[in-house]
């Protein structure tokens, strides 16, 4: 078959395929042309999922009819000053966008440069251009884009429906929101409800983007490594939700979905969420521009560290010291489903037979007001120790049928954070009362994460024990796994695992970390190196010994359904108050929530 040159239109048409992939991607690189050229309000409207019509209007730089001839043409472009690509500081720079997207429609450009007199305008169909004319318009751009993908048929197949397409058009322009508080913008059009989100600071922009629920139940970060800056609000971990799709990462103002970010932010909460469920959070890493590739793929939503461990250190240290910072917090929104469920339970009718004396769920009356109940005292080394005078073998076997412990308050301790301990109900859950409310605690999830913090602190302390296998194990892998792990071989080392190469694809395993007791040193090599090909990290054992500890803490915790003595459930509260994370047990469940009394004071029509 004989080879042929293909013409420029197709050309154009085939490098399309890469930069406009669907109409989301064509409001995404207009309208960063738009922050590029210094805008300070951008409109955004669509029609028909952004397929019928996507028009941009900016109040920025504008062009003039030369450059607006030159901007239509590939790789012609004003934001690479120098042919250096690692000193890109703009958010586009390929010079592909206009001309890809002209290719596949009907594109139109309108733009006034700033002092100018006059504007200018020139339309494109399918690539075909017409003569630039003169134009009356503002200082700045308005384009247009009608019947994208007209010009390729076999295209529009590919596309969702138009609810799908213009959903994707307002998360593209929501992050391009959240990480420009400074401009105002607006997105409307038959696909969206009118919004305006004002120009202001970034708590307000992601309060109003992620909802003031954000904001109550986050925390502020600001940290700054070297030339490296980590910025924003993360979720609490009670805060979270099912998917991933609420964390937003941005790095020089650039949205992207980058594996390092992602698995950074994953490792620094694994000790607060379970797997299945995600941290809302907005960060923003502003890095020198010599420091990361942009280059990556055409699409600009991956990037390339010079230094990712740097950054990926940078990330988890932010995150769990803040995390650690605000451990006494818990998500409101806890409060809020007590109270609900509290509220629909005095809203349903009145049950006029109902005796709450016979009811199996009522607390028996053997049970109220007996200070000295309990079954069994707290195992040593469980997590806290209750004061010398209450003493572990002087607790007393309370009757089979008692339902709850009820104390009087301990004066000195209503105004702690937890407050004093006055019941214990089902055998489960803590009541203490402070100055200003009610704390509810579920003992077990509050004892199973002082436990888990302890045995983190020891490993932390004396470093990991190894055990030395009696044969030494050779674990086959590929070249480059073989290659990741020995660099790391000291590090390993540090937490119990002791390798060397054996070749260039083997790796020999000598000794295991011994909190991993019996354990399959070739499955533990190959998760480790999968982890390092994903993360380039020795976080993925650590994060292994993590949950080797949470499983010990977990069984040798205060359970559910076992009786405390009065100073045994202040000792819980006190040391609650002292540890990191004791917000959340280690699943990533609240230990506790409070209740405050003017809420409950309205649920009863007290106020």
């Amino acid at each position: 078959m004989a080879i042929r040159a293909l013409p420029q239109i197709l050309i154009d048409r085939i490098a399309a395929g890469e930069v406009v992939e669907r109409p989301a991607s064509a409001v995404k690189e207009l309208v960063e042309n738009a922050i590029d050229a210094g805008a300070r309000r951008i409109e955004i409207v669509t029609e028909g999922g952004g397929q019928r019509l996507i028009r941009i209007v900016d109040d920025g730089s504008g062009m003039s009819p030369e450059d607006l001839a030159l901007a239509v043409q590939r790789h012609a472009t004003s934001k690479l000053p120098t042919e250096d690509l690692l000193a890109i500081n703009t958010l586009g720079f390929r010079g592909e966008a206009l001309p890809s997207i002209a290719s596949v429609s009907r594109l139109s450009i309108t733009t006034r440069e700033r002092g100018s007199a006059t504007g200018a305008v020139i339309a494109i169909e399918a690539g075909e251009h017409q003569a630039i004319r003169p134009a009356a318009i503002g200082e700045g751009t308005r384009i247009e884009v009608r019947d994208l993908f007209y010009a390729t048929p076999a295209r529009l197949k590919f596309l969702k429906t138009q609810r799908t397409e213009a959903a994707a058009i307002g998360d593209v322009v929501k992050r391009l929101a959240m990480a420009n508080p400074a401009i105002a913008f607006t997105l409307a059009g038959e696909d969206h409800s009118p919004s305006t989100w004002p120009a202001g600071d970034e708590e307000t922009r992601l309060g109003t983007l992620l909802g003031a629920d954000f904001i109550d139940n986050a925390i502020a970060i600001d940290v700054t490594r070297g030339d490296v800056r980590l910025h924003g609000h993360i979720g609490l971990p009670t805060f979270n939700r099912g998917t991933g799709q609420h964390q937003y990462l941005f790095v020089n103002g650039r949205p992207v979905r980058d594996k390092l970010l992602l698995g950074a932010v994953r490792g620094a909460y694994a000790d607060h969420l379970p797997k299945d469920r995600f941290p809302i959070l907005a960060l923003f890493l502003d890095i020198a521009s010599q420091n990361v590739d942009v280059n990556v793929h055409p699409a600009k939503a991956e990037v390339r560290f010079r230094d990712g461990g740097l950054v990926r250190g940078l990330i988890v240290s932010a995150i769990r010291s803040a995390l650690e910072r605000e451990s006494g917090r818990s998500s409101s929104g806890n409060a809020d489903v007590a109270l609900g469920l509290l509220a629909r339970s005095l809203n349903r009718p009145a049950d006029l037979d109902w005796d709450w004396r016979a009811s199996p769920a009522a607390p028996h009356p053997a049970g109220m007001g007996d200070g000295g109940i309990g079954n069994g005292g707290l195992a040593a080394g469980s997590g806290f120790a209750a004061p010398a005078q209450a003493g572990f073998d002087a607790l007393v076997m309370p009757s089979a049928d008692a339902r709850a412990t009820v104390v009087p308050p301990a004066p000195d301790s209503l105004d702690r954070p937890l407050g004093a301990a006055r019941a214990q109900l089902h055998e489960t859950y803590i009541v203490a009362q402070t100055r200003e409310g009610v704390v509810i605690v579920d003992q077990h999830a509050a004892h199973e994460r002082l436990v888990y913090e302890r045995l983190k602190r020891e490993r932390a302390a004396a470093g990991a024990r190894s055990q030395l296998l009696l044969i030494p194990e050779v674990v086959d892998l590929d070249p480059a796994d073989v290659e990741r792990l020995t660099a790391a071989s000291d590090d390993l080392a540090a937490l119990g695992l002791v390798v060397e190469p054996f070749g260039p694809g083997a790796l020999l395993v000598r000794a295991t970390p011994a909190a991993l007791g019996s354990t399959n040193p070739a499955a533990l090599i190959r998760d480790l190196a999968d982890g390092f090909a994903e993360w380039g990290s020795e976080i993925v054992l650590e994060r292994r010994l993590d949950h080797v500890a949470a499983t010990m803490a977990c069984h040798g915790s205060v359970r559910a359904g076992r009786r405390l003595l009065p100073a045994e459930m202040d000792a819980l509260l006190r040391e609650m108050e002292v540890t990191p994370n004791s917000g959340q047990c280690n699943h990533g469940r609240p230990t506790y929530v409070t209740l405050k009394l003017g809420d409950i004071e309205a649920l009863f029509g007290r106020r």
